[in-house]
């Protein structure tokens, strides 16, 4: 017989962060602050455990315990694809709590348990196609903060300093709202000829748009930063037209990249494929339904020779670049002046990408997702848990 889920535990522990958000999500450098995070613990009939840590609202026990943790239980643990087919078919019914943001933290910690079954790193039961990634520094968003990322040159000077630590390829995320002046044309385009100017031509540059221009102003930019020789155009308008995005694709020579945050997982990136929307497909495990619906958009891209840019930093991310070819670049951040990356929050134990000094990243041979915890810590600073049995 098949190994069977039996619990599911949710501990909701205190740790610390040094990064804060504004208004509309963006995170920026910030004081040494305590944080609560959850831990998602799935565990099977042998005793074998998936872990995945995430935000206290992606696992809040009102909105999963009932929706989508006891509906799972004895049924076979390492069933990922029925697993996931089960929860998105709920989903229909019942999208507030299913968000696909729940939905990736359930697979991920799936995917973590089927890794410690069978004693092998995720990346490569999905693929193995290579045990090194090369990364690209990716940048928090423009700010108003003296010496931080306020001015173009401000973004000349980090990136020289980025490509010291070992960098090749840097993406911008330059101003948004709700820096007063943003968005704006004409200062993105400033700060992307300083970084050209400060890093020379041998450097890959990305702009990330973060949607927020409209079809004139993406056309403005893409044109300005296809001049400078960028690799690409980041999720430049809002993802609700596909027509726009073919639009705009049409007119410009960069490549476009994305839907990054629309809804429906791979399922509805089909479509942006199908209509010519992107050059480049762009997903992630975090947002995108989970690693079970990432490594189909890889395969999706792969199969009518598209390459396919995972969203987002960490574990998850990192395993499904790992797994096949068709992501050519891992996604390093969010870094700033004034923030330190490599910093260790107390709950985990090690640094799950760390950089080497060729700018690539070395993919964890731990078994399961790769990232290593510090259970110790967690357990001393549970405030709340809630488990869900047979």
């Amino acid at each position: 017989m098949p190994a069977t889920i039996e619990s599911f535990e949710i501990a909701v522990f205190e740790t610390e962060t040094r990064s804060i958000r504004d208004v509309n999500g963006h995170r920026h450098p910030g004081p040494a602050a305590p944080a609560t995070e959850a831990l998602l613990t799935v565990r099977d009939s042998d005793g074998v455990e998936g872990r995945v840590v995430t935000h206290v609202r992606n696992a809040r026990p009102d909105a999963i315990v009932e929706s989508m943790l006891r509906p799972l239980l004895g049924k076979p643990a390492v069933a990922v694809e029925a697993l996931q087919r089960q929860l998105t078919i709920a989903q229909r019914g019942n999208p507030v709590d299913i968000a696909e943001r729940r939905l990736a933290v359930v697979d991920e910690a799936l995917w973590d348990l089927i890794g410690h079954r069978a004693g092998e790193p995720v990346w490569r039961l999905l693929g193995g196609a290579r045990p090194r990634v090369q990364a690209y520094a990716s940048t928090m968003c423009g700010d108003e903060t003296p010496g931080g990322l306020a001015t173009p040159a401000d973004f000349a000077a980090f990136a020289v300093a980025l490509v010291e630590q070992g960098y090749r390829a840097i993406k911008l995320h330059t101003w948004f709202p709700p820096v007063s002046f943003a968005p704006s044309v004409e200062r993105d385009l400033e700060a992307c000829a300083a970084v050209r100017q400060a890093v020379g031509p041998d450097i890959d540059l990305m702009l990330d748009g973060y949607h927020w221009y409209d079809r004139q102003q993406a056309l403005a930019v893409g044109r300005g930063i296809q001049e400078l020789g960028f690799r690409w155009f980041e999720e430049p308008m809002e993802e609700t037209s596909i027509n726009a995005y073919r639009w705009l694709s049409e007119q410009l020579d960069i490549p476009v990249i994305g839907p990054e945050t629309i809804a429906g997982r791979n399922l509805a990136r089909g479509d942006w494929v199908l209509a010519g929307a992107v050059d480049i497909l762009r997903i992630g495990p975090q947002n995108g339904g989970g690693i079970t619906s990432t490594i189909k958009a890889l395969h999706l891209a792969e199969s009518v020779g598209m390459t396919c840019e995972i969203h987002g930093n960490g574990a998850a991310s990192l395993a499904v670049v790992g797994a096949t070819f068709t992501s050519q670049l891992y996604e390093r951040g969010l870094l700033h002046p004034h923030a330190d990356y490599d910093w260790l929050p107390p709950h985990l134990a090690s640094l799950v990408d760390p950089l080497d000094d060729d700018g690539w990243v070395t993919l964890p041979e731990r078994p399961g997702i790769g990232v290593e915890l510090d259970m110790a810590h967690i357990a001393a600073h549970t405030l709340e848990r809630v488990e869900v049995s047979r």
